[in-house]
């Protein structure tokens, strides 16, 4: 049998937590993190906090922003 296919029977096997974080580990495994990438989201949101404290941006509701995507 397939190394793989007998990998995901095992896996199955457990619990959704346990699934869960084999899941993130293989991930951060497979997908490193670039710390130049996180500089700039972290500017970025920290930039978006400021607008919002300073009234600059308007909140938008979940249910809204969320409604465009379901058509």
């Amino acid at each position: 049998m397939d190394t793989t296919l007998k990998l995901v029977r095992e896996i199955e096997k457990l619990s959704p937590i346990d699934q869960l974080r084999i899941i993130d580990r293989v991930i951060r495994d497979v997908i490193k993190p670039d710390a130049e990438i996180d500089k700039i989201w972290a500017k970025e949101a920290a930039e978006r906090w400021s607008a919002y404290k300073k009234g600059n941006v308007a909140p938008v509701p979940y249910d809204q922003v969320m409604a465009k995507y379901k058509k």
